[in-house]
């Protein structure tokens, strides 16, 4: 069985109470266990870590996995480190958005996580991450 782990960074723990409008109104865990139901076939691993080091680890430490997903929230217009872990590592990553960051305020349109990633996916709300491990097929 492949095993895909998807990895949410800062404040995305409060998702279904945080900026409804922007985010949705369903917690992420209520969602994982619908993408766990539409993909028996996946062992899907589930972290969310306001801590940019703790996301380094996860990436780095992570092994014998076929995919990770990741939605680093807004160490994604910050943090290299997280970008220079992904690019030290053989596993294929997909950034996943919640909003369409390019519809959003200026420094969100710019990502330093992208270009170390196979693919980024933004604007499609919680079904991005379907959209994500879809590609893991």
């Amino acid at each position: 069985m492949k095993k895909i782990v998807i990895i949410n960074g800062v404040n995305l723990g409060i998702l279904g109470t945080r900026e409804i409008t922007t985010y949705g109104g369903v917690d992420f865990l209520t969602y994982l266990e619908q993408l766990k139901a539409k993909f028996p076939q996946f062992e899907i691993i589930y972290y969310q870590t306001n801590y940019q080091d703790e996301i380094v680890n996860l990436l780095l430490f992570n092994k014998n996995i076929d995919g990770i997903v990741l939605n680093p929230g807004a160490f994604t217009h910050t943090s290299i480190i997280i970008a220079d872990a992904i690019k030290s590592i053989d596993t294929k990553v997909i950034e996943v958005h919640i909003s369409n960051i390019f519809a959003r305020e200026q420094y969100r349109k710019n990502s330093f996580i992208a270009s170390a990633c196979i693919g980024s996916i933004s604007g499609f709300g919680l079904r991005g991450y379907e959209l994500a491990i879809n590609f893991f097929l």
